[in-house]
C-alpha cells in the first residue's frame, strides 16, 4: 500500500469543549471559546466576525428553546485548512419545516426570528436535523476562506457526569486514499483512560499503511505502557467494510434494508489478545459505518429519524450520543458513509 495521510476529525482526544447553555450567561462564554479557538487556527478578521455571530446565534437559540441544550466548539482540518465546528443538540420541540425556520421574519416564540438565517449566511457550511418531540442538531463550521466539501466520516465524543476528561478515543485518517477510523475506549474513567485512549490515538495515527487488523496489531504493540483499551479499526473500500477489534467497541453498517452487526474479538488493546481476526461485510454505495464504545446503548434505530440517515455524519454521531449515550460512562460515536 502507498504512503499514509492523515486527517483528523477534530483534534485529538478531548473533541473540543462542550458547554451546556442552561442560562443567557453561557452563550457569551460559547462566543469567546469560538473566537479564541478561530484565532488560534487563524480564521482571519472577516471569518472571526462571522464565527462569533453563528456561535451567539446557535447558543441564544438553545437557551430560548431547547431543553438540555448543549454545544460543542471544537477545530476541524481539511488537509493543510483548519476551521472553527460548532456542534449544537437539543432535546426540545424539534421543527417540522427547517428549510422554513431558516429563513428570516419566521419566529415560534415571537422573536424577531433572524437567528437561524444569520447562521445560514456566515458559516461556511451548515448542516441541521431536527424531529418533532425530539429535538434538533445543527452542525455549522467557519474556515478562513471558502469552506471544503463536508467530510463523509466523523465522531463525536463527551465525558462522563462528573469527569473533566473523556476516555473514549477517536481517529479519522487516509491510506491509499481509503477511509480507515479508530474507535477506542480506555479501561476505567478519568486522567488514566484518557492516556491510554490518546494513546491508541497517537499510534494509529502513526501506524503505517496496513489492513485493520495489522493496524490492531500495531496499536496493540504501542500501548502496552498504558492501562490498556478496548479498540476498533475500519476501513471503508469501495464496495464493502473491513472491521477489526478487540473488546467491546459496537460496529454497525445500516443501509436501506438493514442494521448489520460487525464482529469483534475478546481482548484489550496493550495488554490481552488472541490471534487478531479481519472481517468483510458488503457496502452499498451511502450505507453508514456507525461505531461506538459501550457508553452508547445498542438498541437505537436510524429509523426512528426520518431523514437523518442522509445528513452530515456529525448530525447522526450527536443525535445518537444524546438519545443513546448514557451519562454514567464516558461515550462516543463515529460515523461514516460507505461508497462516497
Amino acid at each position: 500500500m502507498g504512503a499514509v495521510a492523515v486527517s483528523r476529525a477534530s483534534g485529538l482526544i478531548d473533541g473540543g469543549l462542550w458547554f451546556r447553555l442552561d442560562d443567557a450567561s453561557a452563550v457569551s462564554a460559547v462566543r469567546r471559546a469560538a473566537q479564541d479557538l478561530g484565532t488560534e487556527v487563524g480564521l482571519g478578521t472577516g471569518p472571526l466576525s462571522g464565527l462569533a455571530i453563528v456561535a451567539a446565534e446557535l447558543a441564544s437559540n438553545l437557551v430560548k428553546h431547547a431543553d438540555d441544550g448543549r454545544l460543542l466548539v471544537r477545530r476541524v482540518r481539511s488537509g493543510d485548512l483548519a476551521g472553527v465546528e460548532l456542534l449544537a443538540v437539543d432535546a426540545g420541540p424539534g421543527m417540522a419545516d427547517v428549510a422554513r425556520s431558516s429563513r428570516d421574519g419566521h419566529s415560534t416564540t415571537g422573536t424577531l426570528g433572524i437567528g437561524l438565517g444569520a447562521i445560514v449566511r456566515q458559516a461556511g457550511w451548515l448542516d441541521m436535523s431536527s424531529v418533532e418531540g425530539r429535538g434538533t442538531v445543527a452542525v455549522a463550521q467557519v474556515w478562513p476562506g471558502q469552506a471544503p466539501e463536508p467530510a463523509t466520516a466523523a465522531a463525536v465524543s463527551r465525558a462522563m457526569s462528573g469527569e473533566e476528561v473523556c476516555g473514549d478515543g477517536y481517529a479519522i485518517r487516509l491510506v491509499a486514499g481509503r477511509t480507515q477510523v479508530l474507535v477506542s475506549d480506555g479501561l476505567g474513567h478519568g486522567p488514566l483512560a484518557a492516556a491510554a485512549a490518546a494513546a491508541t490515538v497517537q499510534a494509529f495515527q502513526a501506524a503505517p499503511a496496513d489492513s485493520p487488523a495489522g493496524v490492531v496489531e500495531h496499536v496493540h504493540r504501542s500501548v502496552r505502557h498504558t492501562r490498556g483499551a478496548a479498540i476498533a479499526v475500519a476501513q471503508l473500500d469501495e464496495d464493502q467494510v473491513r472491521f477489526a477489534g478487540l473488546g467491546n467497541i459496537a460496529g454497525f453498517l445500516v443501509d436501506d434494508t438493514a442494521r448489520r452487526g460487525l464482529v469483534s474479538l475478546p481482548g484489550i488493546a496493550g495488554h490481552q489478545r488472541r490471534a487478531v481476526r479481519e472481517f468483510s461485510y458488503p457496502a452499498p454505495p451511502g450505507a453508514l459505518l456507525v461505531m461506538h464504545s459501550d457508553g452508547v446503548v445498542d438498541r437505537w434505530l436510524l429509523d426512528n429519524y426520518p431523514g437523518l440517515r442522509e445528513r452530515a455524519p456529525q448530525l447522526v454521531a450527536a443525535t445518537l450520543l444524546r438519545d443513546a449515550g448514557t451519562r454514567r460512562d464516558d461515550a462516543c460515536v463515529l460515523v461514516a458513509r460507505a461508497g462516497r
